[in-house]
């Protein structure tokens, strides 16, 4: 089944940190992860230190997680959704993709490594991220400038990192891992993703809020020195694993919250024992004079939602295992806030000559048909 689809082999992590000994040297300490399912690894085709450039430390967290922070601009819009709908195309409603540019219903894990360029700044990360595409209510779709991502997790010296009755811990993102995050139509008044609505700019009104119509109050469309106010719609991942499935029927279940919410000081629940770094989204769009008709595709497809209720992502994992294993081992375990592409060792991703934060075209046409189907 599809579930089952690729578990071939399994991972044992073990994180060895050196510790003073009496004698002046330096011992290893072992702390090993048990181990949990992930699909075979599939490796870059291309060279991965020609991705990377030299600059400057990080700087200390501020709190209890190391922080890694990555940026990538619109990719392509289309009605296909590869976990919500895996080999079902045309079945979703519109989604907005970032990363991989090769992205389809039929994306896999193997398929995002083997190949595609990436709206992330570098192809060191090929994952696809999708949320639901803007209507802008005249007949077209609004493209994002860009989305923020944010990978949150506690240091492997943490307390709540160790392994608990011989399983779980913190790890990195298994190979093949992929969740639906968000409105959920079984469940629609949950809100542990936290979805929220906000303002950036020079005229922006302070505050998060649950609609769009609320934002837009407090989102002025005329611009200020040129420069016009940006609406941004953020939501968060889950952040615990049950270490055995890469996905689940609801494409939820195998993934959870910790008990108290979202990156929480409390360890995650014991059916998901597991912690992965929590993944926080936020997509920025410039606004127009027609702000308060704006609303997620997603939207339409569920009767009396609200602009900007149905807000909900998709996420395949498709990191280069180098490159993840540098932010991992820095900027999460050495707790280290690191900005966009930092690795926290003193390399960062490089940007491609192209990357530019700038949605152009801003607008593109809705198509004439769609499927109002929302996603599981």
């Amino acid at each position: 089944g599809y579930v089952e689809e690729g578990f071939n082999t399994f991972r044992r992590v073990t994180d060895r940190k050196p510790t003073s000994s009496g004698g002046g040297g330096s011992k290893k300490a072992t702390t090993s992860i048990p181990a949990y399912a992930e699909e075979t690894v599939v490796p870059s085709n291309f060279d991965i230190q020609a991705e990377l450039v030299s600059t400057a430390a990080a700087s200390p967290s501020s709190d209890s997680f190391g922080v890694f922070r990555m940026t990538c601009v619109a990719g392509q819009i289309t009605p296909d959704d590869p976990v919500g709908y895996p080999a079902q195309p045309g079945k979703s409603h519109f989604q907005q993709f970032f990363g991989n540019e090769s992205g389809t219903a039929y994306s896999t894990y193997a398929s995002l490594r083997g190949g595609g360029g990436s709206t992330c700044m570098s192809p060191v990360d090929r994952s696809l991220y999708s949320i639901p595409a803007m209507l802008d209510g005249r007949g077209n779709m609004v493209r994002p400038d860009f989305i923020a991502l944010t990978f949150k997790r506690r240091p492997t010296s943490d307390t709540y990192c160790q392994p608990s009755a011989g399983t779980g811990g913190c790890i990195a993102y298994p190979n093949g891992l992929r969740f639906v995050l968000g409105y959920n139509p079984a469940k629609p008044t949950d809100r542990a993703a936290n979805p929220r609505f906000s303002c950036e700019g020079a005229t922006a009104g302070r505050g998060e809020y649950s609609t769009i119509t609320q934002a837009a109050a407090y989102c002025p469309s005329q611009p200020a020195g040129g420069a016009y106010n940006k609406l941004v719609a953020t939501i968060d991942g889950p952040s615990c694993w049950d270490g055995k499935n890469l996905d689940s029927a609801d494409h939820r279940s195998h993934v959870a919250y910790p008990v108290d919410g979202w990156l929480s000081s409390a360890q995650c629940p014991s059916t998901h024992p597991f912690q992965i770094p929590g993944l926080s989204m936020s997509v920025r769009y410039t606004v127009d004079d027609g702000l308060a008709n704006w609303r997620f595709s997603s939207d339409e497809a569920v009767q009396g939602a609200q602009p900007g209720m149905t807000l909900g992502a998709t996420w395949v994992g498709a990191w280069d295992n180098q490159v993840m294993g540098m932010w991992v081992q820095n900027c999460i375990d050495k707790k280290l806030s690191c900005p966009s592409a930092n690795l926290g060792n003193g390399k960062a991703v490089r940007a491609g000559s192209g990357f530019v934060t700038t949605a152009n075209p801003r607008l593109v046409p809705v198509p004439g048909t769609q499927s109002p189907t929302p996603t599981p």
